[in-house]
């Protein structure tokens, strides 16, 4: 008799388009169960275009949650520096020595070939100093300096580092 029950439920295969990349989902439901969501999916895209709308009007009174509003376009570098001054891009580590008299040779001999760009020194490594140059948002916007820095340091890499977002290139 459960199986009977079972089999009795008006499933039909339903078409949905993925919000993101807009890929289409075959799936099979209960024909009660799409109307629930389609009405789901109704209220809340009513509620993003006005929220879109009215996205400069604030309503603290409200009880309703608020919104997140997700911009349409990718930020620039300005806007996420606004927001977060230190941020996880690269540095060049140009390499690492044992003793604090060692890193600032480096560091001078380094000033001298490349005045244009920082230099300074990570103790949290002790014994060891890890001496690294620039700021970068990327990989790809380090490796310029790089190359040119690779002539007279072989050991150069680009390292994950937590920057200043108004001093990287």
């Amino acid at each position: 008799m459960l199986l009977a029950g079972f089999y009795t439920v008006d499933a039909q295969q339903i078409v949905k388009k993925d919000t993101l990349a807009g890929t289409e989902l075959v799936m099979t439901m209960d024909s009660k169960v799409n109307a629930a969501l389609k009405s789901i999916e109704d209220k809340c895209a009513r509620t993003v275009n006005t929220a879109v709308a009215k996205e400069d009007e604030e309503d603290y009174g409200s009880s309703k949650p608020s919104k997140i509003y997700v911009p349409s376009r990718e930020l620039t570098n300005a806007e996420i520096c606004r927001k977060n001054p230190r941020i996880l891009g690269y540095k060049i580590q140009i390499t690492v020595v044992k003793s604090n008299e060692e890193a600032n040779e480096v560091k001078s001999y380094f000033r001298k070939r490349f005045p244009n760009l920082k230099v300074e020194t990570d103790a949290s490594l002790r014994p060891n100093y890890k001496i690294l140059a620039g700021s970068y948002f990327t990989k790809q916007s380090a490796s310029s300096d790089l190359s040119r820095v690779r002539e007279y340091f072989k050991s150069a890499v680009p390292v994950q580092y937590r920057i200043f977002c108004a001093e990287a290139k």
